[in-house]
């Protein structure tokens, strides 16, 4: 049952007298919960639990905190049909898309289960000591990740479960060690008391402290706010738009302890489209594209929203026949109101630059909150001489660069801000002829796709999801994957310290037998 409060730790409280609704696009009505707004004494409770929690929650075994993460995963699944129905009634979105994020979930939190039950992750390093080295002897120095502290995670407007309450971010938070409070996003606020409600069910059920976990609600900005500039709170993770994002981080970098941020933001995922590939399967590559940047109704941080070739016939043919395939395609629901009236706003502002194109823009009736998908195109001149056309229209829309030659095209692609992805269709003896092209694309992106779209982000250990600022503020560190544990830990060090005092990670005995690097060898041998 879903109440409209904020969970505290394990406790529920609504001692706020803000109110808001969540809204469900797909009727263009407001859903019938309640929900109040986190009050600063509630925020600083849920910040003063979790700092209380962290003493126990940072010690505990791997093995515990597999159990943890695997019981969040199973009360998830009990939710059943209740939390598939809330989801599509705060997002518009089918219910085959909520039972897939909800696979993509769960499959999130066991995979980090099996992570920290196996244990290397922490990267443990040991160099023995060297009492008879000359000319001074060397301290025995020891190595491992430790996690940093409380995290806030905001929730994504545009994945209420895989990015969200029990997303990635929080998953690996709680896989390194570090207690979490969520700072709900308020379009989806129904979804995330549910999902908060499996995470506070499961810490109870394996013994977790009280606090490991909280879960705010919010309408606006405020609450985020005060908890980034909380003194408690060690590190912030975000999934949203630049300006959001920026915010953020300009908040934890003016507190007396600057914090790190991870965001991850906006993107227009940049396609290069070679001259041989474009002439052999021009058709194809149009279906293709055209599904891609209407899937999700455009919703997605790797929608490919640049498409960028040589001028030629065939890239000329192939710009119509995106056309037409786009025009094709059923305008779908966006995941609210003010999700579709930025949407409309800033193609407007696009559409509007001088020199540009509409060449296919859907023009029949749709139901409100309906997207009509666009396609634009532009001279390569134009595109590097005016910033606006390089910003992203969140949302069924692209633009489709035509550039004069690869020269140009390599110049278009080092002045891009960073990406998240950028793909390179080409045939197999092609790439080869474009080295510039390719290096420049790399430098600018953190995944390059050859052949086939951007859409989609498998979750698997080699996954990089971040990318040169301001795809992400820190593009050294992923946001998918086992890999982004490493948002959440520091490196630590023990030099000369007893035996018996170490960690069981870094104990001469090697007690969990985990790969360890001892005087530069890999190996998981005791000492």
């Amino acid at each position: 049952m879903i109440t409209g409060k904020n969970y505290i730790g394990n406790n529920q409280s609504a001692k706020g007298s803000k109110t808001y609704k969540t809204f469900n696009p797909l009727l263009n009505i407001e859903n019938e919960t309640v929900f109040t707004e986190a009050t600063s004494d509630e925020i600083n409770e849920a910040v003063v639990l979790a700092s209380e929690a962290f003493r126990t929650f940072r010690t505990i075994s791997g093995k515990k905190k597999a159990a943890f993460l695997n019981a969040i995963a199973d009360e998830i699944l009990a939710l059943d049909d209740a939390l598939i129905q809330t989801y599509c009634s705060e997002t518009g979105l089918p219910e085959g898309r909520a039972k897939g994020e909800r696979g993509r979930t769960i499959g999130q939190l066991r995979m980090f289960a099996d992570l920290v039950t196996e244990g290397s992750w922490v990267e443990a390093t040991i160099d023995t000591a060297q009492p008879e080295r000359q000319p001074m002897p060397k301290s025995d120095i020891r190595k491992l990740l430790v996690p940093l502290g409380p995290v806030v995670v905001f929730g994504a407007s545009n994945f209420p479960l895989a990015y969200s309450t029990a997303g990635g971010d929080t998953a690996a938070a709680f896989a390194a060690g570090c207690p979490v409070i969520v700072k709900s996003h308020p379009m989806h606020a129904g979804t995330g008391e549910l999902v908060a409600s499996a995470i506070v069910k499961a810490a109870q059920k394996t013994g977790m402290p009280n606090g490991v976990f909280s879960n705010l609600n919010s309408s606006g900005i405020e609450v985020g706010s005060q908890l980034v500039k909380h003194k408690g709170v060690k590190a912030v993770g975000f999934t949203g738009s630049i300006k959001g994002g920026r915010a953020l981080y300009d908040l934890a970098a003016q507190r007396e302890e600057p914090i790190p941020v991870f965001a991850e933001m906006g993107s227009i995922n940049p396609v290069v489209m070679l001259p041989k590939a474009l002439k052999n399967r021009n058709e194809s590559l149009a279906k293709t594209y055209a599904s891609s940047i209407t899937l999700g109704t455009g919703q997605f941080c790797t929608n490919p929203g640049l498409l960028l070739g040589i001028k030629s016939e065939d890239l000329s043919e192939f710009i119509q026949n995106l056309s037409n395939e786009i025009l094709k395609i059923e305008p779908s629901v966006m995941l609210h109101p003010n999700i579709i009236g930025a949407y409309e706003n800033n193609k407007k502002k696009a559409t509007s630059q001088p020199e540009l194109n509409v060449v296919a823009s859907y023009d029949a009736e749709v139901k409100t909150n309906y997207a009509r998908q666009t396609i634009t195109t532009v001279e390569g001149k134009t595109f590097l001489e005016n910033p606006t056309l390089h910003q992203e229209v969140f949302g069924p829309y692209s633009i489709v660069v035509q550039c004069e030659n690869a020269i140009q095209l390599e110049q278009i692609i080092s002045k891009l801000e960073g990406q998240l992805t950028g793909t390179l269709i080409a045939e197999e003896d092609e790439a080869a002829q474009y080295p510039e092209v390719i290096s420049a694309l790399q430098n600018r992106v953190g995944r390059i796709i050859f052949n086939g779209v951007p859409t989609g982000v498998e979750v698997c250990p080699s996954m990089t999801h971040g990318g040169p600022y301001p795809a992400s503020t820190d593009s050294r560190f992923t946001a998918v994957g086992i890999h982004s544990i490493k948002r959440w830990v520091r490196p630590f060090s023990y030099q000369d310290w007893p035996d018996e005092l170490l960690p069981n990670e870094l104990k001469n005995e090697n007690p969990l037998r985990i790969s360890r690097l001892v005087n530069n060898k890999q190996t998981t041998d005791k000492i």
